[in-house]
């Protein structure tokens, strides 16, 4: 049986720091990546910043500074979104949103929601709620 040093793809150490022998460096820095969400910048109207997509896309708009802390925020909001809708707590398609077992119908970029008409986004709708918010 022969014995080779070397070959491991694992974590090492280097002066105490773990390391790793792959790389995640990304080709162009001012693109965003998330690994297993495809990203994209897009020309999202009407003010739109990001969107979690059903398929499990997320479009962020390219009037957003590549690199920038607010296309960071915008991207974190997205993901939980997409965690939302993995975990089935939120899922929707152009007529409704169902959040948490409960459905709200959606009317022409609107959303019936305690009895009002409410614009999409709307900081009051518990699934636009974020943790660190």
């Amino acid at each position: 049986m022969a014995f080779k040093l070397g070959s491991s793809t694992g974590p090492f150490f280097d002066k105490g720091e773990v390391k790793s022998k792959h790389s995640y460096k990304q080709q162009d820095e001012s693109t965003v990546k998330v690994p297993g969400t495809p990203v994209f910048h897009v020309n999202l109207e009407g003010g739109v910043l990001g969107e979690a997509n059903n398929d499990g896309t997320i479009f962020l708009s390219n009037k957003l500074e590549r690199g920038s802390q607010q296309e960071a925020h915008i991207l974190a909001h997205e993901m939980v979104h997409q965690t939302d809708m993995k975990l089935g707590k939120l899922a929707y398609n152009d007529d409704f949103i169902k959040w948490e077992g409960k459905t709200y119908k959606r009317i022409n970029g609107m959303i019936e929601y305690e009895g009002k008409l409410m614009p999409e986004g709307d900081k009051s709708f518990p699934w636009e709620k974020m943790p660190w918010e």
